[in-house]
């Protein structure tokens, strides 16, 4: 059956009309969710029973269950889902239909799994010429590593981001939830819209082929500007100043980050010193003299422990806000080491919407999550449906295809 796209001329949100099915994985549920949540009709495939990813923790108020799990909740929302084994012909068939009503497919098994149920790209096509088909996996779908297993450490370690990742006097640390799928995620929605984009000229798709562990090492980008514009290579830093007069320094109720060192930052230096000199810090007379305007003492260890030794003091009697607000009145670069709670509850983020709630039928509740971090002014973004539960939707998506004329039907189950 040949695809004909379902974008409307003047649609309402960015990507109405545009159909997608993802099966379900951790590797292809942020791309997933980036598309439903500009209009696309996002159709989730999970097996008999439920995704794997509905039973991962934490779980809305500690309590575990295939609806309760936050992270499903968050990346889930907006799409519809059916359950469909596609380990057997009958789920293999459904889903040739699905894919020949669709414009893309999101997946992220093991390379060879799809091939084995005769659901691989070169198959699909059989039922759906124009398709795009995007693979998220650890390694790709070729090269040496190319079977290995993954989670979000390996891909991290594999990457090279935990060379950079943690505290200098101890082993790498992983940054909190999962960092290496969702960048993966966000890379696999920007390719499979490239080759949408692409397919809209030629008529043709593609095989959108993410690597987690090449997308992690785009992440280390600034290593390379390091290099390249000092000479030194990254090193993990943690509380420690990477320069001196930059870092971070415990203050009342929580952390500051300082920069007023490095090769851009030594300008606020001066301001610096006359602000602790205005505020009678102890010891500030020991950061006087021409030798702190040579980079070559700036970068010792001696000027490093001097700073801290007279600016921790003074930041450890003050609260962030405190020094934050003093600070920006001398354009002085610091800020507040914002927790949780404090991005929840800032006027900045509540003012612009960015937190949004969609009332959970399965919870009988709201629940409040990130929304989006740009605005549409035409097609906005929206949260338009709560994540479903297992298979909610089949009656209403695979009862339709069940509706389709016999013809139809025996070229999308058999691709033919």
């Amino acid at each position: 059956m040949p695809h004909t796209s379902n974008r409307d001329a003047s649609p309402t949100s960015a990507l109405e009309g545009l159909r997608i099915v993802e099966v379900a994985s951790l590797a292809g549920a942020y791309a997933g969710k980036l598309f439903a949540n500009l209009g696309a009709d996002v159709i989730l495939v999970e097996p008999p029973g439920g995704a794997a990813t509905r039973h991962r923790a934490p779980f809305v108020d500690g309590q575990a269950g295939p609806d309760r799990s936050i992270e499903f909740i968050y990346l889930n929302n907006g799409k519809r889902s059916v359950t469909l084994d596609l380990d057997t012909a009958e789920g293999q068939a459904g889903f040739r239909a699905l894919a020949a009503e669709c414009d893309l497919v999101i997946e992220g098994e093991r390379p060879g799994l799809m091939a084995q149920r005769g659901l691989a790209y070169p198959d699909l096509l059989n039922c759906a010429p124009s398709l795009i088909m995007t693979s998220v996996t650890p390694f790709g779908q070729t090269g040496p590593y190319s079977l290995y297993e993954s989670e979000d450490l390996v891909a991290l370690a594999m990457g090279g981001f935990l060379t950079i990742s943690g505290y200098p006097d101890r082993e790498p640390t992983r940054i909190h939830g999962n960092q290496s799928f969702l960048t993966a995620g966000l890379y696999a929605a920007i390719g499979s819209m490239l080759a949408i984009l692409e397919r809209d000229g030629s008529g043709v798709g593609q095989h959108v082929d993410v690597s987690i562990q090449e997308c992690v090492v785009m992440a280390l980008e600034n290593v390379i500007q390091f290099y390249d514009l000092e000479g030194r290579v990254r090193q993990r830093s943690g509380l420690t100043q990477r320069y001196t007069g930059a870092g971070l320094f415990p203050c009342q109720g929580g952390y500051v980050y300082v920069f007023v060192g490095g090769l851009a930052a030594t300008r606020f230096w001066g301001e610096l010193v006359r602000w602790l000199r205005e505020e009678r810090a102890v010891g500030v007379e020991r950061l006087d003299g021409e030798h702190w305007t040579e980079r070559a003492f700036r970068e010792t260890k001696e000027a490093r422990d001097t700073f801290a030794e007279v600016f921790g003091p003074f930041a450890a009697e003050r609260t962030s806000q405190d020094l934050y607000y003093a600070a920006q009145r001398r354009r002085i670069p610091l800020s507040p080491v914002a927790t949780a709670a404090d991005v929840v509850s800032n006027r900045q983020i509540r003012d612009r919407g960015f937190i949004v709630s969609l009332f959970s039928p399965a919870l009988d509740r709201e629940i409040a999550f990130p929304g989006a971090p740009y605005m549409l002014s035409r097609t906005p973004w929206a949260a338009t449906r709560p994540a479903p539960r297992a298979g909610e939707h089949n009656d209403e998506i695979l009862g339709a295809l069940a509706a389709l004329p016999a013809q139809a039907s025996r070229v999308v189950s058999e691709g033919v």
